[in-house]
């Protein structure tokens, strides 16, 4: 279903005002803020939702890319000036889990977080249903059980939160729906173990998005069917903060 140009920014612009209303209303009543012990430091790491084309430098107005983890920092970051969080973006676009298993040393436990943020499985889906080797569901959970083992071993006080991967019947997803919902499914329910298993906070982002979807057009919320649209980040940004202040 397509948007007309006009609706969706005229869409675009009530959201905005909408947002914007709500976080005057936010600083209003800081009620819903974290109650994080002072200096806590925040670590999101993922694919390119996460990355949302940060820097890789000290470029402050870049550092924490342009999606829902900005989002978040700017938001807690406004509200809670006295505790002076720490926020850090280490998502790589393209990242599966072998990725970041690779780097997980120097991009996680090096950095020692107090509270760690994942969100990854939709390049592993999409590299299994284009036939690549090595990604089937079982090593999705095989290697996310590796990155959490080492964590729960090596940083044993820190707080875990396992973002759900997600999609939308948008563009080549809608076009290969039935093999891509399968197969991302299979990495949900697996995710959603995996955060049983080792007590993390679980985030469903996929009902999250199907609800949404229930008040406009798929690709309002996710432009390609995986990449989030300005809505569909704030969306998250949202459901993420819901979830970490419990």
């Amino acid at each position: 279903m397509s948007i007309n140009r006009r609706n969706f920014l005229k869409a675009s612009a009530v959201l905005g005002s909408a947002s914007f209303i709500g976080l005057e209303a936010s600083a209003e009543n800081n009620s819903k803020a974290p109650t994080w012990p002072k200096e806590t430091k925040v670590l999101f790491q993922g694919d390119s939702i996460t990355d949302g084309g940060r820097s890789r430098n000290k470029d402050w107005n870049h550092v924490m890319g342009h999606g829902y983890a900005y989002i978040v920092a700017s938001r807690l970051g406004y509200e809670k000036p006295d505790m002076n969080y720490h926020f850090f973006n280490r998502g790589i676009s393209g990242n599966t889990v072998p990725d970041l298993i690779t780097r997980w040393q120097t991009d996680t436990v090096d950095l020692s977080p107090d509270i760690l943020s994942i969100l990854v499985g939709v390049n592993d889906t999409s590299a299994e249903i284009e036939g690549k080797a090595g990604f089937s569901a079982s090593s999705y959970a095989t290697g996310f059980r590796k990155l959490l083992s080492e964590t729960k071993n090596k940083l044993p006080q820190t707080r875990l939160i396992i973002g759900e991967p997600f999609i939308l019947p948008v563009g080549k997803i809608k076009a290969n729906w039935n093999k891509w919902n399968e197969k991302i499914s299979e990495r949900q329910e697996l995710a959603k173990n995996l955060a049983r298993e080792f007590d993390a906070t679980f985030i469903p982002f996929q009902a999250h998005f199907n609800d949404a979807a229930k008040k406009a057009p798929s690709e309002y919320w996710i432009w390609d069917g995986v990449h989030p649209m300005p809505a569909g980040h704030e969306l998250m940004a949202r459901k993420w903060m819901e979830a970490a202040i419990l």
